[in-house]
């Protein structure tokens, strides 16, 4: 085994000597794409923990900002964006109303509905937690080139779009 392999060729390699009639491919690439989820996880949670914030705050707070001004959407829209539930939708804007990140108004186009909207207080959070994010992430990605990391960009869309669909 080379000077520069891992636990997961560590790990196909005692696959191989005891199954050698399977092809062991898809584990070396989905199991490095999942230990590097962990560390991913691991980042991610640090940097919102640094900037105050829980992941599921991080969902609500950065839908908004990447409104653009005036930093708003509707409860619906942020149903589409983070794939929860009406009622833990409900939850988490109260949650995040007591925090002062957002606050509800009336839609100008509808008085039936609400708009939630990001908070002078709310912005500084997400946008301190954007900060430490990319620069976590980066840290992650830095044994690798721009261009490998283009490269890998477009191999890892390619493969998502069959779940995105």
């Amino acid at each position: 085994m080379s000077r520069d392999s891992d636990e997961v060729d560590r790990i196909v390699e005692a696959w191989v000597r005891q199954r050698p009639d399977l092809d062991f491919s898809p584990l070396e690439v989905l199991s490095r794409v999942a230990r590097l989820s962990r560390h991913l996880d691991i980042a991610r949670k640090e940097a919102f923990r640094r900037s105050d914030i829980e992941s599921w705050e991080w969902d609500v707070l950065s839908a908004l900002r990447r409104a653009g001004e005036p930093y708003q959407l509707s409860p619906k829209q942020l149903l589409q964006q983070t794939l929860v539930s009406s009622g833990t939708m409900t939850n988490r804007i109260d949650r995040l109303v007591a925090r002062r990140f957002v606050r509800r108004e009336a839609d100008p186009g509808d008085g039936r509905s609400i708009l939630v909207t990001l908070t002078e207080d709310g912005r500084v959070r997400v946008d301190a937690a954007i900060t430490r994010l990319v620069d976590a992430e980066a840290l992650l990605l830095e044994s690798l080139s721009r261009a490998d990391r283009d490269r890998l960009a477009t191999l890892l869309r390619k493969l998502s779009l069959g779940f995105d669909a």
